[in-house]
Order: structure tokens, then sequence, then C-alpha cells
């Protein structure tokens, strides 16, 4: 019996480690890896991953072990693997300014970029990608260098917008707004599609089409992923301006992405800032304006302000606004959510009372509605205490 044991684990060692060398053969140091390319006068392939990055682990599972792979790469590329939160990838990490993993780049045997992929990649896309990074008229320098010099032939400028979305990198936008010129109807599928994917500035022509002209890409994308999609781009222009924004240089941006709605949206944001900021007096005084000045009457809003009162402000005073907007969420449509809030608002106030009351209340919503009741029966035993 231990013999027949000891015999199946060597099999499946010895299984598990033909499987394995099969797939890429990766060394762990970019260093290492420009000494072999050079000497073996061979470009790099270099994943860029985390740990804790999900689609990194998908492709070590699923692509990079597979033989079609590691016959393509190991043949035509120097593989390296590096984890750019230790060691030797912390630095590369801002060499070559990877924000997203996994992160695949194709370097020349010097270190110098060819070409850049962002998000996990199958099979076929994969060795498609290292086939065109070995053509030098694919790498991202040669793609530039065209454009710079003013190649404007429409399946051109597709290919490199393409390759600029899928490295992550950025800049697209331009370049499909070059494309579209060349197009007399942006309302084919096709161009729809490409406004709706490449789109990164709400200054810009595709952010304008994509706001005015919604009906046309509703037969394609959900009507809720269409908004979802605009607030993506409103945030991520807002996160650009760095910690400390101008708070006119973001009005000045909910006025090109909404000019109709720029002073709600800017009402909001102020609250949120407040927030981020540690500036519970300022925040509770604007959610106040801001429910009255809008007259607010979603209950889910008004519920999510409320509950921004219980995390973030001390003062009774202001916690009374606070619970004034909860009520007013229950008075609009009474449910477990927002009568926990209530009941929560009550137990920063020391209303031992009142906070069992509608404790209890919430509890008995949440039950009748399948709700999982738990963080409710928790503070029930905190208001007990007071």
């Amino acid at each position: 019996m231990i013999l027949r044991t000891i015999t199946l684990s060597i099999a499946v060692f010895f299984f598990s480690n033909l499987h394995a060398q099969e797939g890429i053969n990766f060394v762990h140091s970019l260093e290492e890896a420009l000494a072999m390319a050079k000497e073996e006068n061979k470009p790099i392939f270099m994943d860029a991953y985390t740990t804790w990055c999900g689609p990194c682990k998908k492709m070590n599972r699923e692509v990079f072990v597979k033989k079609t792979v590691g016959d393509f790469y190991n043949e035509n590329f120097i593989n390296v693997k590096m984890d750019m939160e230790k060691g030797e990838g912390v630095a590369l990490t801002e060499k070559y300014r990877i924000y997203l993993y996994p992160t695949l780049i194709y370097l020349d045997k010097n270190g110098k970029e060819i070409n850049r992929l962002a998000g996990y990649r199958n099979v076929p896309q994969f060795l498609e990608d290292g086939k065109k990074s070995l053509d030098p008229a694919n790498s991202a320098a040669s793609m530039e260098e065209r454009y710079v010099s003013g190649d404007r032939d429409p399946g051109f400028l597709l290919e490199y917008a393409t390759s600029l979305y899928e490295s992550g990198r950025g800049g697209q936008e331009g370049v499909i707004n070059e494309f579209l010129k060349t197009q007399e109807d942006w309302s084919n599928e096709m161009n729809l599609k490409l406004i709706y994917k490449m789109v990164e500035t709400v200054d810009s022509p595709l952010f304008a089409y994509l706001r005015d002209n919604q009906s046309q890409f509703e037969e394609y994308v959900p009507s809720n992923r269409i908004r979802g999609r605009m607030d993506e781009i409103i945030y991520s222009n807002i996160y650009k301006l760095g910690e400390n924004p101008d708070l006119n240089d973001i009005k000045s941006i909910f006025k090109k992405a909404y000019p109709d709605r720029a002073d709600r949206l800017m009402a909001s944001y102020k609250m949120r800032h407040f927030v981020d900021t540690e500036q519970p007096a300022k925040f509770a005084n604007a959610a106040a304006d801001y429910v009255k000045k809008y007259k607010v009457n979603d209950w889910s809003e008004l519920n999510e302000i409320a509950w921004n009162f219980y995390e973030n402000v001390e003062d009774r005073k202001l916690l009374k606004k606070g619970l004034k907007i909860a009520k007013k969420s229950v008075k609009v449509d009474k449910n477990y959510y927002n009568v926990d809030t209530v009941a929560s608002l009550y137990y920063r106030l020391n209303k031992k009372k009142c906070a069992q009351k509608f404790a209890n209340k919430a509890i008995a919503l949440g039950k009748a509605s399948n709700e999982d009741v738990s963080s409710t029966e928790n503070l029930l035993k905190q208001i007990e205490q007071l």
C-alpha cells in the first residue's frame, strides 16, 4: 500500500511537471531576461502581474500553460514574469508606467517597449499579440511615428486606436476622432460601438455624440450602462485633477458633460467632497441645503445622504438634520434600509426608546422581505447598552 502510494505520487509529480513544461518558460528577473535577450538576439515578453489580480491568475491557469502558447513564446521570446509589487517589480512599475493588471509588455533586447496589452487575453488573442509584436511595423513607436507624420488611412487609424485602447495607455480618443472624420455616418453599429468604447474626456466630440444620441446607442447597449459609462468618464476626468482639485475645475467638467444639470451635480459632489476631506459640518449643511433646494424625493438618495450623517457626523444638532432626511426617505418609501438608518441615527443621538422602536421595525421589515438583518440585530444589542 505504501509502495503504491509513493508510486502514484511520483506519477502525479511527473505528469504535473510535464504539463508545466508544455507552457511558457519564465525567468523572474528582467535584468536576467535582458542578458539572455542580448545573448540570443530575441525580444522579451514580460507578464506584469500582482498576486491579488484575478485575471492574472486566470492567464496562469488557462493561457500560459498551453503547449501551443509555450511552443510559440519559448521559441520567439525571452519570457519574464514580474510581481510588480515586490523587489525589482516596484521600480519597473514606474519605469514602464503600469497601472492595470495584468499588463503584457513586449520589449526589444535593450528593454525598449515594442507593444503592450492590458487585461486578460485568451489563447488565440495572446498568440496573435505575440505574432504582431514580432513585426516592427506594429510596434507602438512605429505606429505613433506614422500617426504623427500624418497617416490618416482609416484602416491604420482604427488599428492604432485599438492598439492604444488595448494597451491601457489611453490616447485613443483623438485617433478615433480622426477616424470618424473619414466616416459619413457615425450612427452605424461599428462606429457607435467605437464611440462608446473609446471616449475618454467630457469635452470631446465623442462624448457630446454619446450624450446627445443615447437612443442610437440603446440598440446595442442597455440604457443604464450608457449612463454608467458617461458617469465613469466624468469621474475619471475629475480623478485626473489630483488629490486636491479646484472646485471650479470640477464644476467646469460638469458643465461640459451635462450643461442643464451642472449645478445639481456640483452640489451633490460637494457633499462627497466634504465627507472625503473630513469636514462634517460643511457636509451636514451642504446636504441639508441640497435636499431642500432640489426637492430630493428619491428614497435611496435620501437614505444614502442620511447614512453619511450616521457615519461622519458627531455634533448632535447636525445629526438631527440627518435624522430629518432619513425620516423623509421613510415617508417616500418605508423599507428595511431607511428604517434601519433612522434607528441608527437615534442611537447616535442617545435616544434609546426611539432607537429600539425603529430597530425592531427595521428587523420586522427585513425579515418580511428576506433581507439579512444581522447588522440591525447587532445594532439593537448596542442600543440596549445605552
